[in-house]
Parts: structure tokens; sequence; C-alpha cells
């Protein structure tokens, strides 16, 4: 009797057991009453009917990262490349992906091998590398909409790897090299070409500069040499006026009659000093005749401007002047 009890409590205990289920976040259980869909568990504790309820599936609701197998696509120019990737989806009708279809991942993935084949078909082998976020657009879109049947989400697909012959390698490697090796020419090319044209902006500049400055400077010094000669000429004729009224006054004559003489003398002694061959007058002893020749001439001179300032006629000659036509003597040539 206690031996049937106890097995009794066992299988008790059993049923509850098998009967409570606990569901964790983030997924759901199908539930099939006598074979037929009944529920969906989501999170929390449920008790279900021994013998008639059970669980049939198990699915998450988290995002699922699929691998997508690497596969030999051909290009649009014929060349086979490797191509793998990699593919995230999301179930949003867990039913439909136990009733809809066989196995979800498995046709997620053919489906996006089929269309990743289709679109590098479209596109040659050296826009592959550039196309890639078109290609996983698209093979996004058409896994998508096959996949709304089924329960899914496709939420995006990543291109991980993109492989080419050995043979295409090391033409494309080439290709490459060539293809820096012209933008590092062009790029050489332009920089010189800026380089000497700002030598020769910088040159233009600096002729404009120097021709400015020696336009200023030959303007600077004609100027000086303008005031140099008029303040000359200002300062000879104020020394001539000087000497004429110093010349009017008293005793003015005598003076100038004995610095006539002083600079006659003196520059006749510069002559023996300078040259080996001395000039001397025939008449060299009449010094007082010279000096008295040349008085007479200051006094013609004198008159005569003074006759002009009052508008007489000037004086037919110079007293002492040489008459035209007239010629003097040789001057007598000592032996040396």
């Amino acid at each position: 009797m206690e031996f049937i009890l106890a097995i009794g409590v066992i299988f008790v205990v059993m049923v509850l057991v098998n009967a409570a289920r606990v569901v964790p976040h983030m997924t759901v259980f199908i539930v099939e009453r006598l074979g037929k869909y009944h529920t969906t568990l989501e999170a929390g504790f449920h008790i279900l009917i021994p013998f008639i309820d059970r669980i049939a599936y198990r699915r998450s609701l988290k995002e699922m990262v699929v691998d997508v197998q690497e596969q030999t696509c051909i290009t649009k120019d014929n060349i086979s490349v490797q191509v793998d990737g990699i593919l995230y989806i999301q179930i949003m009708d867990p039913v439909k992906t136990c009733y809809g279809i066989t196995d979800y991942q498995f046709a997620a993935t053919q489906l996006a091998q089929t269309t990743m084949r289709s679109e590098i078909g479209k596109i040659d082998l050296d826009r592959t590398f550039e196309e890639r976020e078109k290609i996983n657009m698209e093979i996004v879109n058409a896994v998508d909409k096959a996949s709304i049947p089924w329960g899914l989400k496709v939420t995006r697909h990543e291109i991980k790897n993109i492989t080419p012959p050995d043979s295409i390698k090391g033409a494309m490697e080439k290709q490459m090299r060539a293809e820096r090796e012209k933008r590092a020419i062009i790029a050489e090319s332009e920089g010189d070409k800026q380089a000497k044209i700002n030598r020769a902006e910088g040159d233009k500049q600096q002729n404009i500069a120097l021709s400015e400055g020696e336009k200023m400077k030959r303007i600077n010094e004609a100027e000086g040499r303008g005031q140099e000669i008029e303040r000359i000429a200002m300062a000879t004729a104020k020394g001539i006026r000087e000497i004429a009224t110093a010349i009017n006054e008293k005793g003015g004559s005598d003076a100038v009659n004995l610095r006539i003489a002083e600079q006659y003398l003196g520059e006749f002694g510069k002559l023996a000093k300078v040259n080996n061959t001395l000039i001397i007058p025939a008449d060299l002893g009449d010094t007082a005749g010279m000096v008295a020749a040349v008085s007479k001439v200051f006094t013609a001179t004198r008159q005569r401007a003074s006759d002009i300032e009052a508008g007489a006629a000037p004086a037919a000659a110079l007293p002492g002047a040489k008459p035209a036509g007239q010629h003097y003597p040789p001057l007598n040539r000592p032996q040396q």
C-alpha cells in the first residue's frame, strides 16, 4: 500500500513539473494541443495540461546573425570571384517561422546567395569593390520581401570578402601601381606649374618695384640737380652783385687791381711747378700795364652794364679789346 502511494506521489510530481513552464525573456514557446497549434507562450510562468499540451517549438526574438557561406560569382566581364557575407535577421511572427517554412535560416541564406550572384553578374570586376553598399541593399530588399510569409525581418546584409583569382590580383596591383604613378606625375607637374607661375609673378612684382624705385630715384636726383643749379646760380649772382657793389665803393677799384695782380703772379708761378715747358709773355716785366689793361676792361664792362640797365645803346667796343681780324704777335718761347 505504501509503495503504491509513493508511486502515485512521484507521478503527480512529474506531471506538475511537466505542466509548469517558465519562458525566458525575448523567447516564445509554440504550444500544440493534441497535435494542433494552440497558443504562443511569451515570457513568464505558464501551466500546461499534462498529456494534452506540448511545447512544439522554441523561438528567440533576438536579432540573429547568419553566416552566408562563400560562393563563386561571375562578374559582367566574365571574371570569377569568391564572395561571402553575413545576414542579419529577426523573427517577427514566430508561428509563421514554425509552420510557414521548414528551415527559415537555410531559406534566407540560400536566397541571399542567389541574389548576390545576380547582383555581382550585373557589374564589372572593378566596380564590385565600389558597389558593395548597393549590392547589400539589393540583397536586403530581395530577402526581406521574400521572407514576409516566413515571419522574418531582414535588417541588413554585409559582404565580408570579395576574392578575385591570383592572376587578376596581379593585374589589378599593376593597374593600381600605374594609376598611383600617374597621379604622382600629375601632382608633381601641377606643383611645378604652380611654382613657375609663382616665381614669374614674384619676378614681375620685383621688376615693377625696382622700376618704381629707379623712377623715384631719378626724379629725386633731377630735382636735386635742379635745386643745386638754381642755388649755385643764385649764389653766383649774389656774389657778382656783392663784387659789383664793392667795386663801386671808395677804394674798390684799387682792391680789384691788387687782387688781379696777386692772382696773375700766383698763376704764373704755378706754371714752373707743373710743366717742364714755360711760356713767358713778351712783356713779362710790365705787370702794372697788364693790371691797368684789366682794370680798363672791368671799367668798360661796368659802364656797359649800366648803359644796358639805363636803356642806352652799348659801346661799340671795350677799351683794350682786340679788333675783329687782328692777330696777336707770337709769344717768345724760351729755350728749355
